[in-house]
């Protein structure tokens, strides 16, 4: 299954983001960006999210379009 990088940001969001994903459907990973650095500070450490790609438009739709019933 082919993957394509969905978001980057501190981990507590990545986390937030996978279980929102997972919700509506669409399977999400997360991975450190440096896998070897210390977890100091594990909730600001930056992470990515990928999505598979079939689900990347859609998963975009749901979190990055605007939307029109909140005018």
């Amino acid at each position: 299954m082919r993957v394509k990088l969905f978001f980057t940001g501190p981990a507590i969001k990545t986390e937030l983001l996978v279980m929102m994903l997972e919700k509506h459907g669409i399977a999400a990973t997360q991975e450190f960006v440096a896998a070897a650095a210390p977890d100091d500070d594990e909730f600001n450490r930056p992470a990515n999210v990928f999505v598979a790609e079939a689900d990347y438009a859609r998963a975009h739709q749901l979190f990055y379009a605007e939307r029109e019933d909140e005018l």
